[in-house]
């Protein structure tokens, strides 16, 4: 006889599931961060590695090295990059404090002619602030300084779980064929198969969106005239890797360096830029590129980017997308999970509820 587990039964065992995967995300996160960072990595560089081992002949730990090499130029020449022009920005420092006197003195008049605070009382307010904030310097440079150094640590971890995970992909793939029946082998195979694709196509159009983005970014505030239109450019680019959030983020830092460089016209054409930047990434780039390679619905991304920024910050918003779109592999093949993937699916095209029809619409 057949036992059916009741329904608040198998809702406590995913909630406890999901407690537990938090708690551990957060204690862990030292270790998993890079840890899934590498992961993505190695599923896009594993094509490159592939066809170094196969069209040249090479050993598997040299296609592992050559490709760990080509990621890491990757990365130092776009971070050389930045660098180089944030250096260049920093000798408008001085027009950017000039410009903010300016704009410091007509928002003094105003709030003086609004609610009838004169200058002085502002200055007063200015001082407390100003005394208070340079009272939390020194901690605030010991902070910055500890960011840095992690950062480095986070890239040297995350360099090195890439080159073991190219280096050991068949051990770890029959590990994890290891941890299954044998009638489960085929749904595991092609479960991994698929998470494969879809990180490996995702991350790859992350990549192509942002490029696409960067170009058109540069090409416009060229056209403008905006001093810094590369590194503006890069920086919408970049930003707008993450969902939502970045193109806030993008246009906030882009308005505040040409309010510093150049006019209140030329704010006002950036401001515009990017917005018209976006709805075309949003319309067309994103739906083309990225948006057929993972199907998340709105929803869940953006509860997945909250969730991702309150765990582990800012890598969190990267990895919180490709990370649901590996959980909806997983619970779309698990009998007692495919609830939880349609819930985070899109709506194209729906799985059926059995002997349920949904049309309160046409009721109403």
């Amino acid at each position: 006889m057949t036992t059916i587990t009741p329904f608040y039964t198998r809702l406590a065992h995913v909630l406890v599931s999901m407690i537990c995967l938090f708690y551990l995300a957060i204690i862990g996160q030292t270790v998993l961060a890079p840890l899934l960072f590498a992961l993505l990595f190695g599923l896009l560089l594993l094509p490159f590695a592939n066809m170094l081992e196969k069209r040249f002949k090479m050993s598997r730990s040299l296609s592992s090295i050559i490709v760990l090499l080509s990621l890491i130029v990757v990365i130092s020449a776009l971070v050389t990059l930045l660098l180089d022009q944030l250096s260049a920005l920093t000798n408008d420092l001085p027009a950017f404090k000039q410009q903010l006197l300016v704009a410091t003195d007509a928002i003094q008049d105003w709030i003086s002619r609004t609610f009838h605070i004169d200058n002085t009382q502002q200055l007063s307010y200015i001082d407390s602030a100003a005394t208070d904030a340079l009272s939390t310097g020194t901690t605030l440079i010991g902070h910055t300084l500890l960011s840095v150094s992690s950062l480095m640590l986070f890239l040297v971890f995350t360099f090195l779980y890439t080159f073991f995970i190219l280096l050991h992909r068949k051990l770890l793939l029959r590990f994890i064929i290891s941890l299954f029946n044998d009638e489960h082998t085929i749904i595991v195979y092609d479960a991994v198969n698929q998470i494969r694709y879809i990180v490996k196509k995702y991350i790859a159009g992350l990549f192509i969106q942002m490029l696409v983005v960067s170009i058109l970014a540069c090409t416009a505030f060229e056209i403008i005239g905006i001093k810094y239109a590369f590194l503006l450019g890069l920086i919408t680019g970049i930003f707008n890797v993450i969902p939502y959030v970045g193109i806030f983020s993008a246009l906030l830092l882009s308005t505040l360096i040409t309010f510093a460089t150049m006019g209140t016209t030329d704010v006002l054409l950036v401001l515009i830029t990017v917005i018209v930047i976006h709805l075309i990434d949003a319309n067309y780039v994103m739906p083309k590129i990225v948006g057929s390679k993972v199907k998340i619905n709105p929803l869940a991304a953006l509860l997945g980017l909250v969730v991702g920024e309150m765990v582990w910050g800012i890598s969190g918003m990267f990895l919180s997308i490709p990370v649901i779109a590996v959980f909806k592999v997983i619970f779309d093949r698990v009998e007692g999970l495919k609830p939880w993937g349609m819930v985070l699916g899109d709506e194209d095209n729906p799985q059926p509820v059995k002997n349920v029809i949904i049309d309160t619409e046409e009721k109403s």
